[in-house]
């Protein structure tokens, strides 16, 4: 692998921005950083990225799909189509995130996703469902939705063989709280979302180790100033780290901001929860067996409206939460990148811009668009 010199841009690193600043990698790994005049070395390939913010590569840990395909289908070919167009706009670590299906079909989808997380392509599953409410299932079959019984729980993590990272539950349903525990003692995040609770429901499960709001807001019963239910308890929660969909659609600029600066940058993640129509255009898709139109890159239910996912992508996310939101570079580093490394466990491996993390690099013009991105120290095709 050749070595890779990156010179000239806004580093953003842990202790700040170096500007002018440089990234050296050497076999993947980013092997020395720092600011002004880079060091000599005429084996490696210099990118001039004058001009350029220097970021660490994205990590989206809600994601269904995109460039028209979905991670339900399994297929190798299918998820690799997803990967690489998530990549482009500068995601370099994802969870196959999975919706809603009868549990032996997820554990069939478990069992084949699994083989791809052994191979680096996807980092982890993420099982939106089946252990949902049907009163805030969202684009989730109500049909099928579950209370999430210890037989159906052990099945599904016996077939990921560990590569279940994540499970949102509603904590009002029947055994949730155990459910809870289960996952948090095998090493899962218990997610709460797609909740009708109460906010004396939502503390049990937080209490048995939850830690993270599915997309805060959106598919859970709304705040009100007499019964805070899910949104203020795990928004003003320290355990729990609050995911966001900052497409400008799901939530009002003003939610956004008023959230990521109340969690702050130690609790706040930006997710897509993509759908295939992710950079693929406007149409007619399917989520778990449920029609979905895109129309101006807005996706809903056929014939219900309610939105279905999104077509964001995190480049989109990060600059929406800059540009519209008035958060800065730094924190939408954090929310973007920092925040769910960490969440996953990776925290001292990607997600940042230091020596000894892989070289996961995406490169922002002035107005906050990918123009170059590399993972693993390969630089790989983006948007232009």
């Amino acid at each position: 692998m050749v070595a890779q010199l990156i010179t000239g841009g806004r580093v953003a690193t842990p202790d700040g921005v170096l500007d002018p600043g440089w990234v050296l990698v050497d076999d993947g790994t980013i092997s020395a950083i720092g600011s002004g005049e880079p060091p000599a070395r005429p084996d490696a390939e210099v990118t001039d990225a004058t001009g350029s913010w220097v970021l660490p590569g994205f990590v989206d840990i809600h994601c269904h799909g995109g460039g028209g395909a979905a991670f339900t289908s399994a297929d190798p070919g299918h998820v690799r189509q997803v990967v690489d167009a998530h990549t482009a706009h500068g995601t370099t670590t994802m969870l196959a995130s999975l919706v809603t299906r009868p549990v032996p079909e997820l554990v069939e989808q478990v069992a084949a996703l699994a083989e791809l997380v052994q191979d680096g392509l996807v980092a982890g599953v993420h099982l939106e469902g089946p252990f949902l409410s049907a009163a805030r299932c969202g684009a989730h079959d109500p049909a099928i939705l579950r209370p999430p019984d210890p037989v159906s729980v052990d099945a599904l993590l016996a077939a990921g063989h560990g590569a279940i990272r994540m499970v949102t539950v509603a904590p009002e349903l029947e055994g949730a709280v155990p459910a809870v525990k289960r996952l948090v003692d095998t090493g899962v995040i218990a997610a709460i979302g797609h909740t009708d609770a109460l906010a004396e429901d939502v503390v049990p499960a937080v209490d048995a180790g939850a830690s993270v709001a599915t997309h805060l807001f959106n598919g859970m019963r709304p705040l009100h100033h007499r019964e805070p239910g899910p949104i203020g308890v795990l928004l003003d929660d320290e355990r729990v780290t609050v995911e966001l969909i900052c497409d400008l659609v799901h939530l009002h600029p003003t939610v956004v901001r008023l959230a990521a600066r109340h969690a702050g940058a130690g609790r706040t993640v930006l997710i897509t929860d993509a759908i295939a129509a992710a950079a693929a255009g406007d149409g007619v898709y399917d989520i778990g067996g449920l029609e979905v139109n895109v129309t101006d890159g807005v996706p809903t239910l056929a014939g219900g409206g309610s939105l279905a996912g999104s077509t964001l992508t995190m480049d989109a996310a990060f600059r929406n939460l800059v540009q519209s939101c008035g958060l800065g570079v730094l924190d939408a580093v954090s929310a973007a990148a920092t925040r769910p490394a960490e969440l996953l466990g990776l925290g001292n491996v990607t997600g940042r811009l230091a020596t000894g993390y892989a070289a996961d690099v995406v490169l922002l013009d002035d107005a906050l668009r990918p123009t170059s991105v590399m993972r693993r120290g390969e630089w790989v095709p983006s948007v232009s």
